[in-house]
């Protein structure tokens, strides 16, 4: 089966972009904007706030080794699907949760996906699906980021290794780190 491409918002890209570089099946993950009105926006114009883009990810993955389910299940428990425009303290309708499906198949099973996290969360998920929108992939340092710059980011060091580790306890099986050490 030929791979595939879903793209998620969660908030910070640095930190969506280093958890799903660890799950099995995930071929490369792109960081990028999506979901706004402005032509090639620059990072500076996204976290104005005002050019309509979220910072999402663009996960490209082998679908017989991890399906697009799968994948939604990672994305709701590693970041906070209950915060509106905001993770932590990134605040701004460029962190939203949302999900950007590349079909119909993907779009049901994302409403079937927040249906289940808000039966976790009391009916508290504000996560979107938007329609597929034109992409634009961040400036070449944002790719990568938290293997090239990110451990020696306090942003990244305070975010990324919770996630990591909730990414490690609850996938386990789904971890190239765990992989790697087996």
């Amino acid at each position: 089966m030929a791979e595939q491409t879903a793209v998620f918002a969660g908030g910070c890209f640095w930190c969506t972009e280093a958890v799903f570089l660890d799950v099995v099946g995930v071929n490369g993950v792109e960081s990028g904007y999506t979901g706004g009105q402005t032509v090639n926006p620059t990072y500076k114009q996204v976290c104005g706030g005002n050019t309509g883009h979220a910072e999402a990810i663009k996960i490209r993955f082998d679908p017989e080794a991890i399906s697009y389910g799968e994948l939604l299940e990672i994305f709701f428990a590693t970041h906070d699907p209950t915060q509106l425009n905001r993770q932590g303290n990134d605040i701004g309708t460029q962190y939203r949760s949302a999900i950007f499906p590349e079909n119909e198949e993907q779009e049901q099973e994302a409403r079937a996906a927040i249906e289940r996290a808000n039966a976790d969360h009391n009916g508290r998920i504000v996560t979107t699906i938007e329609p597929k929108a034109d992409w634009y992939p961040a400036e070449d340092y944002h790719q990568d980021y938290w293997a090239s710059e990110g451990q020696r980011n306090p942003y990244c060091m305070a975010v990324i290794p919770p996630k990591l580790q909730k990414l490690r306890k609850s996938f386990q099986a789904r971890t190239k780190s765990a992989a790697a050490t087996a």
